[in-house]
C-alpha cells in the first residue's frame, strides 16, 4: 500500500473515533512527546558525562602509569611492573615514537602509533597515549621518547548506558500510560454536558423550531457559554443570514467595480510607456532609460493582465454576465491558437476543429478560456512537447480537450489546479522562472465555463495533462444533434 494512502485511511479512522478518546490520545501523546524529549536530552547529556569521564578516567591512568613504569638500564620498560598496575579489563603498551612495542600486557593489541593528543578507538577499545619523561637518551643512548598506551574495553560504559536509556523509555511509556488513563477521565467528565446539548439540538433540527430553548448546564463554565451561544445563534440566525448575504454581494460588487475602474489608469500608464520606448529606441545614448522603461512596460503589461484576471473573475463572483451572442466554439479556438502560436517557445501543436460547435455566450469570454488551457500547456511542458486540441459534440454539448504529453499533473491536484494563485511546481514548470504565472489562468476557466452553463474537469491519462470542457450547445445545434 502507498506509505500516503496508509496515512489517509490512519486519519480517516482516527476521524471515527469518539472524541473522549481522541482527546485522550492527543493528551497521551504530546505528554509522550513532552517525556521523550526530556529523555532525549537527559540521556544525551548523562551519556555525554559517561563517555568523558571514561576518557578523563583512561587518561588520568595513562598518566599515572607514565609515571610508575620502571626504566631498565638497557632503555627497556619492567615487565613486571605491566603486570602488577594492568587492571583486569586493561591492555597497556609500552612503544616508542614510531610505534615500537618495547612491552606489553599478554595478549594486548595492536594500538598504532602512539597519539598523545587525543583517546583514541581500535575496535573495542578506547586509548590513551602518554609520554614516560625518562631521560631515555642518558640510558640508550637515543632521543626517541617513550610512550605508554594505556586501553580499555568500552563494555561497562556501554551497559551503563543501555540501563540508562532502558529506564528513560520505561519511564516515557508508563508516563504516557498514566496520561492517557488520566485524559480519558477528564474528557468523560467533560462530555457530559455536551451530550445533552447534542440531544436537545437534536430535537430541534428534527422539529425545526427555533423557538425551543437549549437548556444550559448547572456550571457556569465553557459548556454553558457554548449553551446561552447556540440560544442566541437560533435567535439570530435569519437576521444574520440576511445582512451577510447583503455584504458579500456588495463586496463582490466593490471588487468588481475596483477592478473595472483600475483598468482605466493602467491603460493610460501602457500607452505613456510604449510612447516613450519608442522614442528612446531612436536615441543611442538613452540605452539605460530605455532598459528601465522596458522593464516598467513590462511589468505594466503583467498588471494590466492581473488587474483584466481579478476583474473577470470579480464579474463572475457578482453574477454579472456579459453580452451573449451565437458564437462558434470552433472558431473561438482556432483565432486562440493562431494567438499563441507566436510564443510557442518549441512546442507542437496539433488541431481536431474541422466541426463547427454553436453556443451561446461572450466570445472574448470564451477566447480567454481556451488562450488560458494553451498557455497553461506551454508553460507546464518541457519544450519540444506537442500540445493537442481537439472539439466535438458529446450528447448535446460541446466537449473542448486540451492533452499534452508533458510531465502531467501531481498526484491528487486534478481539483486543486483550478483554485485561484497555485502554482505549480515540477520540473518543467516555467510559471515562476519568467514572472507570466499568476496562478490564476485555471481559475478563469472555471469561471468563464460555469457561468456558461458548463464545467471543466483535469485528468492525468495518455502521459501528460488533459483539460476537458464542456459547454451546452445552442439550442438550435443542439435540436440538429439530437436529430443526428
Amino acid at each position: 500500500m502507498n506509505p500516503v494512502q496508509g496515512l489517509k485511511n490512519l486519519y480517516a479512522r482516527s476521524r471515527r473515533l469518539p472524541v473522549r478518546i481522541r482527546i485522550a490520545i492527543v493528551s497521551a501523546a504530546l505528554t509522550a512527546i513532552i517525556l521523550i524529549g526530556f529523555a532525549l536530552v537527559v540521556g544525551r547529556l548523562v551519556t555525554d558525562r559517561l563517555h568523558t569521564d571514561f576518557e578523563n578516567e583512561l587518561k588520568g591512568n595513562a598518566l599515572s602509569l607514565a609515571n610508575q613504569i620502571g626504566i631498565t638500564p638497557s632503555g627497556q620498560p619492567n615487565a613486571s611492573d605491566l603486570q602488577q598496575i594492568a587492571l583486569d579489563d586493561a591492555e597497556i603498551r609500552i612503544v616508542d615514537a614510531a610505534g615500537t612495542v618495547l612491552g606489553e600486557t599478554p595478549g594486548s593489541p595492536g594500538f598504532g602509533s602512539p597519539d598523545p593528543s587525543k583517546v583514541i578507538a581500535y575496535g573495542p577499545f578506547q586509548v590513551a597515549t602518554a609520554q614516560i619523561f625518562t631521560t631515555n637518551s642518558l640510558l640508550t643512548g637515543t632521543n626517541s621518547p617513550l610512550y605508554v598506551q594505556y586501553a580499555r574495553p568500552e563494555s561497562a560504559v556501554d551497559e551503563t548506558i543501555g540501563r540508562l536509556w532502558l529506564f528513560l523509555a520505561g519511564g516515557v511509556a508508563i508516563g504516557s500510560l498514566l496520561s492517557f488513563i488520566a485524559g480519558m477521565a477528564v474528557a468523560n467528565r467533560a462530555m457530559r454536558p455536551i451530550a445533552a446539548l447534542t440531544v436537545a439540538a437534536g430535537d430541534i433540527a428534527a422539529t425545526r423550531d427555533p423557538s425551543r430553548r437549549i437548556p444550559e448546564p448547572e456550571s457556569d463554565d465553557e459548556v454553558a457559554e457554548l449553551a446561552r451561544t447556540l440560544d442566541q445563534m437560533l435567535r439570530e440566525l435569519d437576521a444574520s443570514r440576511s445582512e451577510t448575504e447583503g455584504a458579500m454581494k456588495r463586496q463582490r460588487e466593490f471588487v468588481a467595480d475596483a477592478s473595472h475602474e483600475l483598468r482605466t489608469p493602467l491603460t493610460s500608464i501602457l500607452a505613456n510607456l510604449e510612447l516613450l520606448e519608442q522614442s528612446l529606441a531612436a536615441d543611442p545614448d538613452a540605452d539605460d532609460d530605455a532598459a528601465a522603461v522596458a522593464s516598467a512596460l513590462r511589468s505594466s503589461k503583467r498588471m494590466n493582465r492581473l488587474v483584466g484576471d481579478l476583474l473577470l473573475l470579480a464579474r463572475a463572483d457578482a453574477g454579472r454576465v456579459g453580452s451573449r451572442v451565437e458564437c462558434d466554439l470552433a472558431m473561438v479556438a482556432a483565432e486562440a491558437l493562431e494567438e499563441v502560436g507566436p510564443v510557442a517557445d518549441g512546442h507542437t501543436f496539433e488541431a481536431q476543429l474541422e466541426h463547427a460547435a454553436p453556443v451561446t455566450g461572450n466570445p472574448d469570454e470564451l477566447h480567454r478560456m481556451v488562450l488560458n488551457l494553451l498557455e497553461n500547456a506551454i508553460r507546464h511542458t518541457p519544450a519540444g512537447t506537442t500540445v493537442r486540441i481537439d472539439l466535438a459534440e458529446d450528447d448535446g454539448q460541446a466537449l473542448l480537450t486540451v492533452r499534452d504529453d508533458g510531465p502531467g499533473l501531481p498526484s491528487g491536484m486534478e481539483l486543486q489546479v483550478f483554485e485561484r494563485f497555485v502554482r505549480g511546481e515540477g520540473p518543467a514548470d516555467r510559471s515562476t522562472r519568467n514572472g507570466t504565472g499568476t496562478g490564476l489562468g485555471l481559475s478563469i476557466v472555471r469561471a468563464v465555463a460555469v457561468a456558461h452553463g458548463g464545467s471543466v474537469r483535469a485528468v492525468n491519462g495518455g502521459g501528460g495533462a488533459c483539460f476537458e470542457i464542456r459547454l451546452p450547445l445552442s439550442p438550435a445545434a443542439a435540436e440538429t444533434a439530437a436529430k443526428v
